[in-house]
């Protein structure tokens, strides 16, 4: 639990609203990462993000670093929660932290799942295939927009590196495999091998999420679709931002007629295919997208070495444990994407 009489003073050297009113405050969600909770104080709603004790310190400087990102944010078209105040003084309340606007929407995380396992939308979008198939166009422009922000203007020059970014990545994870690494992943070396000889057609670098899914949004309650934000910001940086393009499609199903096949979190059945997902991006950033398998083959190679990671730490965590299969299918994936595309350049 947070200290709400140091949390309280510290809002009033802000100059925050409410100033010597009462906080109220409640958990909303939190794990080995960072902790949520809802606070209210006068005219101030808000939400504050912190790491919780048992996080290792290098999370204090990338509560630091999610905060430079919402807060260069502000005053562009990229929906986003309001940068309130952040203190990186750890004397506050043991751990960095910020204080952003509380965004009143919904996350697809939330979703319940029914007896028969599904996990549909709320309404309206679940019986309007308009209003569903409005969410798949709002993830995509939601990155199309992040990645048009003038970072350099925003002062985010040293938010990453971009140059050399895709000379980087097969190095940087296989070298963080060897880190981890408990088990053989079948296809691994055959896609790093790809990625090595491949290049994207063209490099723009800007704001990338890291992360970017349907889990990581939040959107507007009733129809039409309607991004309300954008969140968690643990991988944010200056890179490639086609990259979150490839986290999004690389199993999109090119027929959503019918149940997707595999692993989904969410009811893909009625969604734009993935050429129109992909046209509505490209309409939107004004970014070309005939690359996108490049993408694609790195985004599953990197997802499963990310996942692996939690794998190889589950002992017995379910949800971790759950990941084992997964790795191997995305790992087995990225090389046959490999070996299958007429990808060339």
């Amino acid at each position: 639990m947070i200290d709400i009489e140091r949390l309280g003073a510290w809002m009033d050297g802000e100059g925050l609203p409410g100033k010597g009113e009462p906080i109220e405050h409640s958990f909303i969600s939190g794990g080995s990462q960072n902790e949520i909770y809802e606070i209210r104080r006068g005219d101030l709603h808000g939400a504050l993000r912190i790491p919780p004790p048992s996080a290792p310190e290098s999370r204090d400087e990338g509560i630091w670093r999610e905060w430079r990102i919402i807060a260069a944010l502000d005053g562009t078209e990229v929906p986003h929660t309001p940068a309130i105040a952040a203190c990186r003084d750890t004397d506050v309340l043991g751990r960095a932290f910020y204080v952003m606007g509380y965004v009143d929407g919904w996350s697809p995380m939330g979703l319940v799942t029914e007896s028969d396992g599904s996990r549909p939308w709320p309404e309206p979008f679940r019986s309007d295939v308009d209003a569903k198939r409005g969410l798949a166009y709002q993830l995509v422009e939601g990155i199309a927009l992040l990645g048009n922000v003038d970072w350099q203007a925003k002062g985010l020059e040293d938010l990453g590196r971009p140059e050399g970014f895709h000379e980087r990545q097969v190095d940087r994870w296989t070298g963080f495999l060897e880190r981890i690494k408990g088990r053989e992943l079948p296809g691994f070396e055959e896609a790093a091998a790809w990625l090595r000889s491949h290049k994207p057609i063209d490099y723009v670098p800007g704001l990338m999420h890291g992360d970017y899914q349907f889990a990581n949004v939040m959107f507007e309650h009733g129809a039409p679709a309607q991004l309300a934000a954008i969140v968690d910001w643990e991988m944010g940086t200056v890179g490639d931002p086609k990259l979150d393009l490839g986290w999004v499609v690389h199993s999109w199903p090119e027929d959503t007629s019918k149940p997707a096949d595999g692993f989904s979190y969410v009811d893909m059945q009625g969604m734009p295919s993935r050429s129109e997902v992909l046209a509505h991006y490209s309409e939107v950033s004004g970014r070309q997208v005939d690359d996108i398998d490049y993408y694609c083959v790195l985004a599953k190679w990197k997802l499963a070495v990310v996942l692996e990671q939690g794998f190889q730490r589950a002992g017995n965590d379910e949800k971790l444990l759950a990941f084992g299969p997964i790795v191997l299918n995305l790992m087995q994936e990225a090389a046959d994407m490999a070996e299958s595309t007429d990808y060339d350049r």
